[in-house]
């Protein structure tokens, strides 16, 4: 088996805990859905928000309604670079696998599909 990582990227309509806690859940399932990832073969998963996000913490809402308590994740603040995308949560999720790099989906939803347009 390989460590691999899987991106992704979602976009809010606004920052409140809501917004943070629907986008978090709908994110980490398609990932996981798309990739065909078990809970137990996850080694860990980076969240990322931009600095419009601080209602509260994506990894909170991984935890409580994914059942991820036991993989280790961190949140962090993205770089603020002029024109980025706005109210953007991004996601980096490494998992054992035996699954090569090309078969590996990537997901970005709402307005984070422009991040990727190579990925369509």
């Amino acid at each position: 088996m390989q460590l691999r990582g899987v991106r992704g990227a979602i976009t809010l309509e606004n920052n409140s805990k809501e917004e943070v806690k629907n986008a978090t859940i709908k994110l980490t399932k398609e990932v996981l859905e798309k990739n065909n990832i078990n809970k137990d073969d996850i080694a860990f998963v980076i969240y990322t928000v931009t600095n419009d996000i601080n209602a509260d913490f994506p990894a909170k809402y991984a935890r409580l309604e994914l059942g991820f308590d036991l993989i280790p994740m961190m949140c962090y603040r993205e770089m603020e670079v002029e024109g980025s995308i706005p109210l953007c949560l991004r996601m980096l999720l490494t998992f054992n696998t035996n699954k090569t790099q090309k078969e590996i989906k990537h997901c970005y939803l709402g307005n984070a599909q422009t991040l990727r347009k190579d990925l369509k």
